[in-house]
């Protein structure tokens, strides 16, 4: 974002040593973990590609509200922009985006249940929107969950956790790996 709390990012940090960096792709504001970052244009410009292509392999681990009934799901719900109260994004049937989420419960604990998340598309608020319309908002989330849900964790338990994607020029695929922090524990 363009707010002056945000400049001190990954790419103002990297962009010391490496001048030419740019972002081919960001994660929300409070989710943390592995992220893509091509020094060259030449490499932007292919991995962004692989992006808009859906060639990009991505994998999220949540801890949601609730005990998540099912062992694995989809949810299939439009997309689009809530302009009225951006940033928020909403579900729209007539003009959003397709939005597909896969699912897949990892533990059920007491009062939540840690999940994996591989979002299909990539829209903005994806998760957060796709967690809270099955009725399991995520811990933590200051723009989708009810004011319990926001209060029952000290930050949005949102983690990119793996990643795999086609080298720009050596062509070989790449694997990465962010683990969970403890913040996600119940323990």
């Amino acid at each position: 974002g363009r707010h002056t709390l945000n400049h001190d990012c990954l790419l103002s940090r990297l962009s010391h040593r490496y001048p030419d960096v740019r972002a081919v792709h960001r994660l929300d504001l409070d989710t943390s973990g592995i992220m893509v970052v091509p020094r060259h244009s030449e490499s932007l410009t292919t991995l962004a590609r692989q992006f808009q292509e859906r060639q990009i392999e991505k994998t999220y681990v949540a801890r949601v509200a609730g005990i998540v009934k099912d062992d694995r799901g989809e949810v299939d719900l439009p997309l689009i922009s809530d302009w009225p109260n951006r940033p928020l994004q909403k579900v729209c049937h007539e003009r959003g985006k397709h939005a597909l989420t896969r699912w897949r419960v990892l533990t059920r604990e007491s009062n939540s249940t840690l999940i994996e998340l591989t979002p299909i598309t990539g829209r903005s608020h994806q998760l957060r929107i796709h967690m809270r319309e099955i009725g399991h908002p995520i811990l933590g989330c200051d723009f989708y969950a009810p004011a319990a849900v926001l209060q029952a964790a000290p930050r949005l338990l949102l983690h990119a956790t793996r990643i795999r994607f086609q080298h720009p020029r050596s062509k070989q695929f790449l694997k990465g790996y962010s683990p969970v922090p403890r913040v996600f524990s119940t323990k």
